[in-house]
């Protein structure tokens, strides 16, 4: 049951990897302040999640909102999860 549910979250985030969505939750830890991070497609939202400890931020709290209302946000380990998973395939168009 688990991996059906994680194989329709992955086919709905490969659909929408173009579509633009916002990142909420992220914390500059230059700042110490949140960053909100607004108008950047899916896939790239999925990688900058999946690498974000590397580029100075904390992304523990961050959900990536996408699709229409209601559809569930993406955790840091969805995010994780999808990008060790796609890759380089949920940037390209």
């Amino acid at each position: 049951m688990l991996l059906a549910v994680q194989n329709s979250i992955s086919a709905a985030v490969l659909a929408a990897r173009s579509d633009e969505v916002d990142i909420f939750g992220v914390i500059d830890l230059t700042n110490c302040c949140e960053t909100r991070i607004s108008k950047i497609t899916l896939g790239l939202a999925i990688q900058f999640v999946a690498n974000a400890t590397v580029l100075g931020y904390d992304v523990r709290g961050a959900m990536v909102f996408y699709g229409e209302p209601g559809t569930p946000s993406l955790r840091s380990r969805d995010c994780d999860r999808l990008w060790a998973q796609f890759g380089g395939a949920l940037v390209r168009p």
